[in-house]
C-alpha cells in the first residue's frame, strides 16, 4: 500500500512537496493537508487535484487514521509542537528547517525521539543529497587531498525582501552551511565569529549585508562563509576545501556554454529551487522509502539540534562582535 502522507503547511514549499509526492516520487500520496489558513489548504487541494482531506487542526491531522507519516512545512515557530505530536503518535515525521526555533526546543525533540527507542524524525537539510556535495564527501573520505585544513564558502542570493533582517542571514541562510559542513567534515564546531565588510547599497537599515562567518572545528579546521543575500547577479553556492595535498571545489551546476556575438557565456541560476530540486526529490524519496521500510535515515533530530546550537552562537557573535564558544554534549549512541 502507498504511504499516506499528511502535509502541515500549504505555502510554497508545502505545495511543491505535495505536487512532487503525487506526481514525481514513488510509493506515497498526499492523503491530508492542514494550514492555519483553511481556505489556502483547500485551494492547494483543488489546484493540485489532491485526493486529500482538509484538516483545520494540525494535531487532528497527525492523529488521523488516514495518515501514516507527516511532513511539517508550516511557519517555523510551529515546528516543535507538530514534530513532538507526531513522535507521541508514533508516526514518522519529515520537518523542514528549522526543527525548532531554539536549541532547547530541538533538544526536547531529541529526548522525545530517544524515549521511543526508534528513529522517527528526518530534518529537511537537502545539501547532503546534492550530487556535487556527495562528490566532495567521497573525495574527502578516501583522502584525495589528505586532511582538510581550511574551507572557503559563499552563499549568495540575488535579493531578499525588507522583512529579511540581520539574524536571518544565520537562521535562514547560513543554517544550510552549518549543517552540510558538519556532515562534509565529520566534525563539530567549537567557536564562531561574525565580521561585517562594507555594506552593499542594495541592503536596508535592518540588514547588515554582506557578512562573513568564521568557524573553527574540534579538529582545528578553519572555515569562512560569505553570506551575501543581495548580490544581484544570481543564486550562487560555493565551497572550496583546502587540504594537505590539494584543493576540492564544489562543482558548478550543469549549464550550457554559449559562444555567440564575440562572447563566451554560461547562465547563472537565480532560484534556489532550480539549484537543489534534484536533491529535494532524493531526500523526500529517502524519507518515503524509510517509512515503508520502518528505517528512517537522513539528517536526524540530532543534526537539527547541532545546527541550532551553532546558529545561536553565530547570532550571538553578530550581536557582540566576540568569538563565541560553541559547546554541546557528545552525540548519543542512538544517532550513531
Amino acid at each position: 500500500m502507498p504511504l499516506r502522507v499528511g502535509i502541515i503547511g500549504t505555502g510554497a514549499i508545502g505545495r511543491d512537496h505535495s505536487r512532487r509526492i503525487n506526481n514525481v516520487l514513488t510509493g506515497a500520496h498526499v492523503s491530508a493537508v492542514n494550514d492555519v489558513n483553511v481556505e489556502q489548504a483547500q485551494k492547494a487541494v483543488d489546484d493540485l487535484d489532491l485526493k486529500a482531506e482538509v484538516f483545520a487542526n494540525g494535531h487532528e491531522l497527525i492523529q488521523s487514521n488516514a495518515v501514516d507519516a507527516v511532513l511539517v512545512t508550516s511557519w517555523g515557530p510551529t515546528h516543535e509542537e507538530f514534530v513532538l505530536s507526531a513522535i507521541a503518535a508514533g508516526k514518522p515525521v519529515f520537518c523542514e528547517k528549522p526543527l525548532a526555533t531554539t536549541a532547547e526546543g530541538c533538544k526536547r525533540i531529541v529526548d522525545a525521539e530517544i524515549a521511543t527507542g526508534k528513529r522517527l524524525v528526518q530534518v529537511g537539510f537537502m545539501r547532503p543529497y546534492d550530487s556535487g556535495y556527495q562528490l566532495l564527501k567521497n573525495a574527502l573520505t578516501i583522502g584525495e587531498i589528505g586532511d582538510p585544513l581550511m574551507v572557503h564558502c559563499a552563499h549568495r542570493n540575488p535579493e531578499v525582501p525588507e522583512s529579511y533582517v540581520t539574524p536571518m542571514a544565520i537562521q535562514d541562510t547560513l543554517i544550510h552551511e552549518l549543517d552540510v559542513l558538519r556532515w562534509l567534515l565529520d566534525d563539530d564546531y567549537v567557536s564562531a565569529q561574525v565580521i561585517y565588510p562594507r555594506r552593499t547599497r542594495f541592503t536596508h537599515s535592518k540588514l547588515a549585508d554582506p557578512q562573513i562567518v568564521l568557524l573553527e572545528t574540534k579538529r582545528g579546521i578553519r572555515i569562512d562563509v560569505e553570506v551575501f543575500v543581495n548580490c544581484k547577479y544570481g543564486y550562487d553556492i560555493q565551497c572550496s576545501v583546502v587540504g594537505e595535498l590539494g584543493v576540492l571545489n564544489l562543482p558548478e551546476p550543469q549549464s550550457l556554454l554559449v559562444r555567440k556575438e564575440a562572447s563566451l557565456a554560461t547562465n547563472i541560476l537565480t532560484d534556489w529551487k532550480q539549484r537543489f530540486i534534484k536533491a529535494y526529490d532524493v531526500e523526500l524519496q529517502e524519507f518515503i522509502n524509510g517509512c515503508l521500510n520502518s528505517s528512517i535515515t537522513g539528517p536526524s533530530a540530532w543534526d537539527g539540534y547541532a545546527a541550532s546550537v551553532a546558529s545561536d552562537a553565530c547570532v550571538e557573535a553578530q550581536e557582540t562582535g566576540a568569538i563565541i564558544p560553541i559547546s554541546m554534549a557528545d552525540k548519543p549512541i542512538f544517532y550513531s
